[in-house]
């Protein structure tokens, strides 16, 4: 039994009198390892069972869960996922990997170091605890914690600190932790979905209504306190204002519904109808919740929803891509972290402790001349 314990207290990677060292955790929702009805069983088993997800007491979501919803809803994810598979990976995993090692190059030209950047899914691969077991390895000492879920939700964010936090119970020395829990309306952001969304009706021209799609939750969780709902459509109010957009220019609405109860509204769906039926033919629409395209973005919107909103009588829905590893959301990411980690040695800027250096060097010749001619 106490070789057990010793074991789970095990920290990975220490070595007495190494210097500290700055990491960062980046996390998303995660992907299925591939686009078969297995993989989508296993994924929609771990995501499903989360209690921050389903609210929905065990003992009586259980049997729901695995007498219906995992024989039916492989099959049909599976079949979503292979429309938008890349040809080695899922785009969600692709990107989140990418960006990771973006953001780490960023850190690196701005920041003292040493700082090292992991990637972790909170259901899926890599997990959150491979990321931190990386991290671990590499002798990090000091940790930000970094979901990449602007808008904060228990379902998201809160879930993503669960799982640290399970991992982390098996160190014998803890980091310092830290963790980024919004950044809804960061000025960065803010600014790289503008420049987006200008970029997108540069290339495929003038849109009659911008729609801001978020993921949706159920409409209890928001009663319950959740800002999720309120923060979503903060975000949008921002962006709406660097566009310079009358307020009938563009609207909000919530996607990815379900089971039977109310979520969220107005649903994406549903608006698209109603603007279609209204005569409204070319319609734009951003996904400011997501960081990196997946599912819900490219078969959801770029696909269901553009065939919705023409079967309804629109004529053209223009996705504008999410921002990915482009260089403002990487140069948006690395701001976010280095305001987040004021203070520790490792994530000053660069530049400043070069300066830092000369001035100190130029005040010491100063205090030498000074003496001298005294």
């Amino acid at each position: 039994m106490f070789d057990v314990l010793r074991r789970n207290r095990t920290t990975t990677g220490f070595r007495h009198g190494d210097a500290p060292v700055g990491g960062v955790l980046l996390v998303n929702l995660g992907t299925p390892d591939t686009p078969d009805a297995p993989a989508l069983r296993r994924y929609l088993a771990e995501f499903l069972t989360d209690p921050r997800v389903i609210e929905t007491p065990a003992w009586l979501w259980r049997p729901i869960l695995h007498g219906i919803v995992l024989r039916r809803r492989p099959q049909r994810s599976a079949r979503a996922y292979r429309k938008i598979w890349g040809e080695d990976d899922s785009p969600l995993r692709a990107i989140s990997k990418r960006q990771a090692r973006a953001v780490q190059e960023e850190l690196r030209r701005r920041c003292a170091g040493p700082v090292h950047v992991a990637l972790g899914m909170r259901y899926g691969k890599p997990s959150i605890r491979a990321g931190l077991e990386e991290l671990g390895r590499l002798g990090v000492r000091r940790l930000l914690l970094f979901p990449l879920y602007p808008q904060y939700s228990a379902t998201t964010t809160a879930s993503t600190f669960d799982a640290a936090a399970a991992a982390l119970k098996r160190r014998r020395w803890l980091p310092e932790l830290r963790m980024v829990l919004h950044y809804h309306d960061h000025p960065a952001y803010i600014d790289a979905l503008a420049v987006s969304i200008r970029e997108r009706e540069r290339e495929t021209g003038p849109c009659e209504r911008l729609l801001f799609s978020f993921h949706g939750i159920p409409r209890h969780y928001f009663l319950a306190g959740d800002p999720y709902h309120c923060e979503c459509h903060k975000t949008a109010r921002r962006v709406a204002e660097q566009l310079g957009l009358a307020e009938d220019d563009w609207a909000v609405s919530f996607q990815s519904r379900f089971g039977p109860r109310r979520w969220l509204k107005p649903y994406t769906s549903a608006l698209l109808r109603k603007w279609a039926k209204a005569g409204i033919r070319r319609v734009r629409v951003v996904c400011p919740g997501f960081a990196a395209d997946c599912l819900e973005t490219l078969e959801e919107i770029r696909m269901q929803a553009h065939e919705v909103f023409v079967k309804a009588g629109g004529t053209q829905l223009d996705y504008v891509p999410a921002l990915n590893d482009g260089a403002g959301h990487v140069q948006a990411l690395a701001r976010i972290v280095r305001e987040h980690t004021g203070g520790w040695p490792e994530f000053g800027f660069y530049l400043d402790r070069q300066r830092q250096r000369r001035e100190l060097a130029e005040s010491l010749v100063r205090a030498h001349q000074s003496g001298a001619r005294k």
